[in-house]
């Protein structure tokens, strides 16, 4: 199968710095991190959101140690739809200090980003 992307796509896409970001977060339950991620992409503050889990955190909260079982949500979203983003897990995100952090893509498939963009600037 032949691709339309050439080279200098790829070139391009590396040189133009980050555009494309992964929001990541976690939750206590599957149900919290399916709500997330669907809720988001519904309002095209991300393209996509994973979840994955359980997976067991240690941590540190109100002077103890802890462990507990939480569910990962990782969307795919521009840096121009990131602040909406964030704002948005903080309003809706059970815990009282959510983990949201915002990873800049530096490269990927163009074909591919120019997807979440297209995703994320739509109105529904």
């Amino acid at each position: 199968m032949e691709s339309d992307v050439v080279e200098s796509d790829v070139v391009e896409s590396q040189q133009s710095g980050s555009a494309h970001c992964q929001v990541v977060t976690t939750v206590g339950s599957a149900e919290d991190a399916r709500q997330l991620a669907e809720s988001s992409v519904l309002a095209r503050l991300a393209a996509c959101a994973q979840v994955s889990g359980p997976l067991t955190s240690t941590y540190w909260w109100e002077g103890e140690v802890n462990r507990a079982d939480e569910w990962q949500v990782v969307f795919k979203t521009t840096m121009g739809r990131y602040d909406d983003l964030q704002a948005y897990l903080l309003d809706s995100h059970p815990y009282d200090v959510p983990e949201i952090l915002c990873l800049p893509v530096t490269a990927g498939n163009p074909a591919y980003l120019a997807w979440v963009s297209d995703e994320t600037a739509g109105t529904g």
